[in-house]
């Protein structure tokens, strides 16, 4: 039996695309493992995959001043050092990552005990942590096309993004007894803000419930810590702070989705086929990556695009209107779409690349 350890944490999308790889892994004889943070969001969802899971010290490397700056460096290495030692004792035939600051250790740790690392890029731009990897990595994977020409050409894999198969086998009357939402010829909105949620998306889709009540149901994921329990008991609205079993069917009830833009969000939206608003993070925050994949989006015609800078009751309820109008559009577009397939891909390539270091 061959072996593999994934890493990846820091959010749902750095975590959840590596569960996606694992059903084919397993059906390809790997024996899989997981590093990740001490508790971070990935532990809690790599664990109810029943997968064993070690933690390690992590820390972020940031390009602003904080004074964490000053401490994180040796979290890093005591995460090394940890990741040295699983690693070290589980003897992997090779290590995957999917990004995020908890990898870095790892990927440095395999790379010293020269254990073969694939690494996958999700955003259009690639993010810090994996730039940091790429002289350790054996082949790095990417989501966009475009994001080839910003690789190392001899290492550079366009494979598309990693999409669960259960998230396809959602079940529309499941969502309706979930969720209790009011039945009727209501079209149903999913707002959906990613692991961690999206405030200001959040208190502007409450701030125009009274406008969009009377003609749609509302399904709110707005992350932990940010319910509104003076909506409780709203009438075709319902939230909740994170959806992981029930997730399949809230996707195949939902008749458009309002998002941010993280890679792996956007691509489960294309693979459902759902008329979709994305709302990126923006660059005032962010390095801009979900600007960046937004727009790749909306040029490809699969999503319109509101920048939150622009974004209020009037441009917000002006999406949904446009959105609903045109989302038989959205859909045949989005059919003739190609991006498919990455899980095989991705899992073909890491078999060969464990079979070539065995010869």
């Amino acid at each position: 039996m061959k072996k593999i350890i994934l890493t990846g944490g820091g959010t749902a999308g750095h975590c959840v695309p590596n569960l996606a790889l694992v059903p084919i892994l397993r059906e390809l004889d790997f024996e899989v493992a997981y590093i990740g943070s001490y508790n971070g969001i990935e532990k809690k969802l790599v664990e109810s995959a029943k997968i064993p899971y070690f933690g390690i010290s992590t820390g972020k490397l940031r390009r602003y001043f904080d004074l964490k700056n000053f401490t994180d460096p040796f979290r890093v290495i005591k995460g090394f050092a940890e990741a040295y030692s699983i690693l070290k004792k589980e003897k992997p035939d090779i290590v995957f990552s999917k990004g995020g600051f908890v990898s870095v250790p790892v990927v440095k740790a395999a790379a010293m005990l020269k254990i073969p690392v694939v690494i996958h890029e999700s955003d259009m731009t690639p993010g810090l942590a994996n730039k940091l990897c790429y002289n350790s990595a054996e082949k790095i994977c990417c989501s966009f096309r475009k994001t080839l020409d910003l690789l190392p050409a001899d290492k550079a894999v366009f494979t598309g993004s990693p999409i669960r198969a259960s998230l396809l086998k959602g079940d529309r009357a499941k969502a309706r007894s979930f969720t209790g939402i009011r039945s009727g010829d209501y079209p149903t909105i999913l707002v959906i803000g990613g692991s961690l949620g999206a405030q200001n998306v959040n208190e502007q889709v409450r701030r125009i419930l009274p406008k969009i009540l009377p003609h749609y149901n509302v399904i709110h994921l707005c992350g932990k810590g940010k319910l509104d329990p003076t909506l409780n008991s709203t009438d075709g609205y319902v939230q909740y702070d994170y959806i992981q079993k029930e997730l399949p069917d809230l996707f195949a009830l939902s008749d458009l989705v309002i998002s941010r833009a993280g890679s792996n969000a956007i691509f489960e939206l294309l693979a459902l086929k759902k008329p979709n608003i994305l709302i990126p993070l923006p660059r005032e925050v962010s390095r801009g990556d979900q600007v960046l994949n937004a727009e790749a989006f909306e040029n490809a015609g699969y999503s319109y695009v509101l920048q939150e800078s622009n974004m209020n009751d009037e441009s917000l309820i002006k999406a949904v209107e446009f959105v609903a109008e045109h989302r038989f559009d959205y859909i045949q577009t989005m059919e003739e779409s190609v991006e498919s397939g990455a899980v095989k891909i991705i899992c073909g390539l890491l078999n060969d690349i464990v079979d070539e270091h065995r010869k």
